[in-house]
């Protein structure tokens, strides 16, 4: 077994902190920090992960109200030793050029499209994590026969857990955080057999 490069051993003995993915330009591009340890997506990404990525992006980004920014694939910054990288957000802030992270009292909705090597982390771990940090709003997406599901989750501030709010095929309609009314078919392109000769 081969040694790890230096800029992989934490700085202290408590491990990472939220402030150190930002000094670290040696990891790989999509680096999670999740309770105090570096989490790397070595796995190469699908294209249907992509593609539902992209495409929830555009849409939310055209049903978002004024005040709202939606962005991809940048880190949440919950707690000093919490920083992941959800694959979609929605914030109450304004556009920076220079951002690297979101504060979390910032983040209206969180949006994880799930993949083999994300599954456990999106259906437990961030569930979890997202919710006592008190983002009011979280979806997963998951791959049903080549087609979307969204399981939609609602914060109960009382218990500072999520509450399902429904689960969504075709078609995702919801008021909050804003009303949202999406063909969730659209996400990715339809299935199409094989052109054949004529």
């Amino acid at each position: 077994m081969s040694e790890l490069p230096d800029w992989m051993y934490p700085p202290r003995a408590e491990g990472w902190f939220a402030e150190d993915l930002d000094h670290l330009p040696q990891a790989p591009r999509h680096t999670e920090l999740i309770d105090g340890a570096l989490v790397f997506v070595m796995s190469p990404q699908r294209s249907w992960h992509s593609r539902a990525v992209t495409a929830l992006t555009a849409l939310l980004e055209e049903a978002t109200p004024d005040g709202f920014l939606v962005e991809r694939e940048m880190t949440i910054r919950l707690d000093r030793r919490n920083r992941p990288e959800p694959d979609v957000m929605v914030a109450r802030v304004d556009y920076d050029p220079d951002r690297t992270f979101f504060d979390v009292a910032d983040v209206a909705l969180v949006v994880e499209v799930v993949s083999p090597e994300s599954a456990h982390r999106d259906r437990t771990v961030k569930l979890r994590k997202y919710a006592e940090a008190g983002i009011p709003h979280y979806w997963v997406i998951e791959e049903e026969d080549g087609l979307p599901v969204v399981h939609v989750y609602e914060l109960d501030r009382p218990t500072s857990a999520y509450a399902a709010a429904g689960i969504f095929r075709k078609r995702l309609e919801r008021p909050v955080p804003f009303p949202v009314d999406i063909d969730l078919d659209a996400l990715v392109p339809a299935r199409k057999g094989p052109k054949r000769a004529d």
